[in-house]
């Protein structure tokens, strides 16, 4: 079998979507034949491409489909009409989107005091889904205490939670084993409980969690909204003489509907957190600011700077936590803060300023806004992994020359918005006490705003950015992480490099850092030609004329220029053991002709020119002067 034909093989198993076992046929049938050892690692390796290629597809289209259900129950909410239906796409989209064989919601009777099932899908016991589940009992009661979610990797042997015969009746005859439950709050209480669940034992991983979760407030959106309808025809059939209040209420409850219609209408037609943050501005009269976990302002419609009488982050962090405890918007000296969380992960606030203490519908506005201002920033911080991901998986490559190909990298490059035909330079970071998660995501962001790649190789954050000048790389790169990080970090760089050939500059990288440590300089930034004779040393292309140069290069100058022999004076100095009397002999000059001769050099060279460390690069430079001369 050719390599030709077998490469075909593998496209056309791509192309038809083959399952993985598939792809060891073209291997099996070569070595049946009898193919070369050097023929079947050809094949291997194609194989192992092929099913990286395969797995690349599976997560987009994972992705893709996530995205889509969520902009789908997005859009449900907007056009709601009948909570069943929507509670029931949620319920549905829950179990296709997490892989699981069943999912279903349960809802809390304060009146009953218990749980029912309210929708399910996937579920074929009767008994399981007529169940009651008595308050505190189960998994969903320990969710329900806690606020918090919480899943069993085989619920019937968990002991944390407190079983009751019927609940696990129930869950033996529906065959259930692994089990995920989420909060629906509303406001501070949580009104009941969105599961997912397997017949088969299985973990959940963080983004499944925050993913359950998100499906989970949208819930509780849907059960608000009807509730709040509800309200809206129960007063108006019952308060005929309060048909103003009815009728203020009405108002009220379509103000919100339309701002929570517009909310959703932007994102659904693309718009980021900017646009939402001025949607509620101009909803609430109001000026608003979006605030990161830190309660540092991350943007404002329409301003560059926080508005008069804006607290500051010390209020707006203690608003924020008091947010997040009660589940809803609360007043914070002359504005009012509604945390954005995601499953109780703190994702920021939003700050509004400019009006006096919002009404309840007004809070109702704002928290919505806040809602949407999570699933946006979820977006963003999950497509921002995404690309640190390939970023980080196309710079290992590279350090490792396991690309497959100078054509097949420099296409995933091209993808990312990286020309590796373009010269690039390699930078080394590294950090005291700075978490490695904090790091990378700091060197990711700076590496894509240049189109660049970041990534960890071999214990250190790497980066590959466009540039000529390794030197001027490396204190932009130092700059603009000590900024991000609000901390020190040593970078060392080498390069210009072009094309794929990245591991030798990799390697020189690394050695200018270790220099730059070993000389007691961290927190500063340089390439291997800044280090003088150890560069000299050190470096992959060793340059003996440019070190001279620039040791020496600023006195030949001025000798040239004045006609003077400065440079003949500091030779005969250090010939001579740095005596001035042995000098002034050896040139039959004067003592003090010497001693204003070197003066002058110091002028030129700089005060340090005759301490131990330069001493010795300049006796380096004139012999290697010297010899080159020769």
């Amino acid at each position: 079998m050719t390599l030709e034909k077998s490469g075909r093989m593998f496209l056309e198993l791509l192309a038809r979507d083959a399952p993985a076992a598939e792809f060891e046929e073209p291997v099996t049938v070569a070595r049946a034949a009898g193919e070369s050892p050097a023929a079947l690692a050809e094949l291997e390796r194609s194989k192992l491409l092929a099913l990286r290629v395969r797995a690349a597809l599976d997560r987009s289209r994972r992705r893709e489909t996530e995205l889509s259900a969520l902009y789908e129950t997005v859009g449900d909410l907007v056009a709601l009409r009948d909570v069943d239906a929507v509670l029931q796409a949620i319920v549905r989209r829950a179990r296709t989107l997490l892989g699981t064989d069943t999912a279903y919601l349960a809802l809390y009777d304060a009146e009953r005091g218990c749980a029912y099932m309210r929708e399910t899908n996937g579920s074929v016991s009767a008994k399981f889904q007529q169940l009651l589940m008595p308050l505190g009992a189960g998994l969903g009661g320990l969710v329900v205490q806690t606020a918090s979610p919480y899943f069993s990797s085989s619920y019937l042997g968990d002991a944390r939670f407190r079983h009751t015969h019927d609940i696990d009746e129930a869950v033996t005859e529906e065959g259930l084993v692994a089990i995920l439950g989420v909060p629906l709050r509303l406001g501070g209480n949580v009104i009941g409980v969105l599961y997912a669940a397997d017949r088969s034992e299985r973990g959940f991983a963080r983004d499944e969690v925050s993913l359950l979760g998100s499906l989970a407030a949208h819930a509780a959106v849907a059960l608000d909204n009807a509730r709040l309808l509800q309200e809206t025809h129960t007063a108006l059939a019952e308060l005929n003489a309060a048909n103003r209040l009815v009728e203020r209420r009405s108002a009220s409850v379509e103000r919100a509907a339309a701002a929570y219609e517009r909310f959703t209408g932007l994102v659904v037609r693309g718009g980021g957190v900017e646009d939402i943050a001025h949607a509620i501005g101009e909803a609430l009269d109001g000026s608003v600011v979006v605030v990161g976990p830190d309660a540092r302002p991350l943007s404002r419609a329409g301003a560059t700077r926080p508005p008069d009488g804006y607290p500051g982050e010390g209020s707006v962090a203690e608003a924020m936590a008091r947010s997040r405890a009660q589940g809803r918007a609360v007043h914070c000296g002359g504005c009012t803060v509604a945390a954005v969380a995601a499953d109780q992960e703190p994702l920021g606030a939003l700050v509004i300023s400019g009006v006096k203490e919002l009404d309840e519908t007004g809070r109702l506005i704002l928290e919505r806004g806040a809602l949407v201002t999570a699933l946006l920033l979820l977006f963003r911080s999950s497509l921002a992994q995404a690309e640190e991901r390939v970023r980080g998986d196309l710079l290992t490559d590279l350090l490792t020359e396991r690309h497959g190909g100078s054509l097949a990298v420099r296409e995933r490059a091209r993808r990312l918005g990286t020309d590796l035909d373009k010269p690039h330079v390699v930078a080394v970071v590294a950090g005291d006490d700075i978490p490695t998660q904090r790091m990378s995501a700091a060197a990711g962001a700076y590496a894509s705003a240049r189109r660049g790649l970041a990534g960890r190789h071999e214990g250190r954050t790497v980066l590959l950015v466009p540039g000529d000048d390794p030197s001027a790389v490396a204190r932009a790169v130092e700059a603009g992480l000590r900024t991000a990080l609000t901390r020190p970090v040593t970078v060392g760089a080498a390069g210009p490099l072009s094309g794929t050939a990245v591991r030798d500059a990799h390697a020189e990288a690394v050695q200018c850092l270790g220099a730059l440590q070993a000389l007691g300089r961290a927190g500063s930034a340089a390439a291997m030609g800044d280090l003088g004779f150890l560069g000299l040393v050190l470096g992959r292309h060793a340059d003996a004329y440019g070190f001279v140069r620039r040791t020496l290069g600023p006195l030949t100058d001025y000798d040239d220029r004045r006609g003077t022999s400065l440079l003949d004076t500091v030779e005969s100095y250090f010939r001579h053991g740095q005596s001035l009397a042995r000098t002034s002999a050896a040139l039959h000059v004067h003592v003090n002709t010497v001693t204003q001769r070197l003066e002058r050099v110091g002028q030129i060279l700089g005060e340090q020119w005759n301490t131990p460390q330069h001493a010795l690069e300049t006796q380096l430079a004139l012999r290697l002067r010297s010899v080159l001369s020769h």
